[in-house]
């Protein structure tokens, strides 16, 4: 009789099962919600274990970047020059000439297009798959990643335990999202903060991330004392009145388990890395995007599923050669460092065997105008744009879609922001049409309605 199941879909073994959650608090709904979470969860087979989402803030511009118009009139095509890469007929920005010689483990999509044009508005789409509205705040794609791995009970299906968090933004996550949504707030990036290397050009091999040491005073028996008053706490509300609010206190758990577990602290010990590997990335210099996508390296590399890395500066209303160099011998741009950290990322991870399994996307809120400005710079242009992918199960060597000759508008292949979820998602092995669910209820997609998965 263990196996017979009724006609409610429920065995008899699994009403038991219910009657002892239901005893711990949990209800019929929070029982089915978990079933149905796993279930659909596992409809999918993951092609990446992780991913670096190297996040370019202010809006990137594709015709410098990953889509130059070599052809067109010169106030279309800009200052820069193009190359060639090492994929017959694939050229791109003559400043990422790194880039260039690892094409074939690279696609580029050509035909972005989106239809809002604020930096607010368009990182939340990029960022989260949904467009922004005043009824609901979607959670970007670490909060998801995190959520769901953190309830997933199977080992088999890969996951790692680790004392670090599984959603971390280096430096910071952008102002400009909210990063969890109607998601617990425990899904929240951490972020590592720290020295972000602009005290000097030298390679920072001493990079400090915050609150991963005691402050004067903070032991690890007061911090634990500290969080056996919070989880008193949660029992205290819980039995008192099961609609209480939750008093829990993430922040406390994440440091507590970062400060107390020395392999997790080594995770950001960035001089534990060869003087060569550093230097590969360009640690040193103005933005520090080297040292982020080392670190990012390490930490999917210890099991984190999910690392932004944030870099600033690419609002080029102004000037847009700024992107090559500052100063006539700047190496530190914002062009030639991407070039160096981003060529560096990938061909570390091949060497190590972990490309295959980890997802590497670089994008930011849109693209640039296609005709420079009086300031000699670019405006913000949604219409069309460029995101790069490797690795995770993507296909390298490849374009998919295209922009017009003006780099204007997609002329074949359009994609938005919400294919672009179902396909991370799915690349991660997340199925799209997952539901989650609001604090009040409400199931909401993981990716949009009508999202198509993009054929990468």
């Amino acid at each position: 009789m263990n196996g017979v199941t009724r006609c409610d879909g429920m065995s008899r073994r699994d009403f038991i099962r219910v009657g002892g959650l239901t005893a711990l608090g949990f209800g019929l709904a929070d029982f089915f919600h978990l079933q149905n979470t796993f279930a659909a969860k596992n409809t999918l087979t993951a092609k990446a274990k992780s991913c670096i989402l190297i996040w370019l803030d202010g809006g990137p511009s594709h015709l410098e970047t990953f889509d130059p118009k070599p052809d067109a009139p010169q106030e279309v095509r800009g200052p820069l020059n193009t190359i060639p890469t090492n994929i017959t007929g694939i050229r791109i920005s003559e400043c990422m000439e790194r880039v260039a010689q690892i094409m074939d483990k690279i696609a580029i999509i050509r035909s972005m297009t989106s239809p809002l044009g604020e930096h607010d508005l368009g990182t939340q789409y990029l960022m989260t798959g949904y467009k922004p509205t005043p009824a609901l705040t979607y959670p970007a794609y670490g909060a998801t990643v995190a959520y769901l791995r953190s309830q997933q009970v199977d080992t088999s299906q890969g996951t790692i335990q680790t004392a670090l968090p599984m959603n971390i933004a280096i430096p910071n996550f952008t102002g400009q999202v909210s990063a969890n949504g109607y998601l617990p707030s425990a899904t929240r990036p951490f972020s590592v903060g720290g020295s972000s290397g602009k005290e000097n050009s030298k390679i920072n091999s001493g990079f400090k991330v915050r609150d991963l040491d005691f402050y004067q005073g903070i032991d690890i028996p007061r911090l634990s004392r500290r969080r056996q008053f919070v989880q008193a706490l949660n029992e205290f509300s819980s039995a008192k009145d099961a609609g209480a609010g939750d008093v829990s206190d993430p922040e406390l758990e994440r440091a507590y388990n970062l400060i107390t577990s020395p392999e997790a602290k080594g995770a950001f010990s960035l001089a534990d890395e060869p003087h060569n590997v550093r230097s590969r990335y360009g640690l040193g210099g103005v933005n520090g995007i080297g040292m982020s996508c080392l670190l990012a390296r390490r930490l999917v590399e210890r099991g984190v599923p999910f690392v932004t890395v944030n870099h600033t500066g690419w609002d080029t209303h102004q000037d847009i050669f700024q992107l090559k160099e500052r100063y006539p011998t700047d190496q530190n741009a914002h062009l030639p460092s991407l070039d160096r950290a981003l060529s560096a990322l990938i061909q570390d991870l091949t060497d190590r065997n972990m490309l295959d399994e980890t997802l590497v996307v670089v994008m930011g809120e849109f693209g640039r105008t296609p005709k420079i400005n009086a300031q000699g710079g670019r405006d913000h242009w949604p219409n069309v744009f460029s995101v790069m992918l490797a690795g995770g199960g993507v296909q390298g060597g490849q374009i998919i879609g295209s922009s017009d000759s003006l780099g204007e508008f997609p002329k074949e292949h359009p994609i938005t922001p919400s294919d672009l979820a179902a396909t991370i998602y799915t690349l991660l092995g997340i199925n799209p049409a997952l539901e989650l669910h609001t604090n009040d209820g409400r199931p909401v997609r993981v990716a949009p309605d009508g999202a198509k998965v993009i054929k990468v």
